[in-house]
């Protein structure tokens, strides 16, 4: 595990140098390089070729999710670990649907961050004990209708309905789940179909209203959709 690149991404700076300060104290942990906000944290992991980002979720922007897919293209084989605050049903699904490979609150000991970090780069995940407990309780729920009377959706069409809702093509839902893009149309139209949904708008205002997205991205969504509708 020698020699392994870490990239830091979070918009608080004192936090970014604490972070920094403990993991260097690993000899076998190098941080190359940093980031306050997503973009930016793209566009640095470019140019460090890290072995391991270690990310925020809500940061300036709204777009901590998407900057996952961005980050996972940029850096080939490169591993995310998420280190937040957040321990939503919400958040914690549409990081693992993003491709996120550990998550990590922000309230964990030095030693439990030591210890997601090797189990990640070790090509495993990891999740802290409460992230744990919410991923069991979802999945004894899994099968449940998102909100009463709606049909009921599978699992990749819930997560083919998140991206489309976040306004990605589906080409990058395709390249995403690493699925074709038939397959991601014929997800979608199912979906539509059994949820009565008739344009992108009618998608994304339905998972801004069942609390499918994190707060700041469904912010974000819900202004495309009130300018679509408009």
């Amino acid at each position: 595990m020698a020699g392994t690149r870490i990239v830091l991404i979070e918009d608080h700076a004192i936090l970014r140098d604490g972070l920094r300060a403990l993991l260097e104290l690993e000899p076998d942990l190098q941080v190359v390089g940093e980031a306050g906000t997503a973009a930016e944290g793209t566009r640095v992991a470019r140019t460090c070729n890290p072995t391991l980002i270690i990310t925020d979720l809500a940061m300036p922007g709204g777009l901590g999710l998407r900057a996952i897919d961005e980050l996972r293209t940029a850096c080939t084989g490169v591993r995310v670990l998420v280190l937040t605050a957040y321990c939503t049903d919400e958040y914690i699904h549409a990081a693992l649907n993003a491709g996120a490979d550990g998550y990590v609150l922000k309230d964990a000991s030095r030693a439990e961050l030591m210890h997601a970090v090797r189990v990640v780069i070790a090509g495993q995940k990891y999740f802290s004990e409460p992230v744990s407990a919410r991923l069991v309780s979802s999945y004894l729920r899994r099968n449940e209708p998102i909100t009463a009377g709606a049909p009921r959706i599978t699992e990749r069409e819930r997560q083919v309905l998140t991206r489309v809702a976040l306004g990605e093509t589906n080409k990058r839902v395709a390249m995403a789940l690493r699925l074709s893009i038939k397959t991601i149309e014929k997800h979608r139209a199912n979906l539509m179909r059994k949820l009565d949904l008739h344009n992108t708008a009618a998608v994304t205002l339905f998972a801004v209203r069942n609390g499918m997205l994190p707060v700041g991205d469904a912010h974000e969504a819900q202004g495309r959709e009130t300018n679509a509708v408009g």
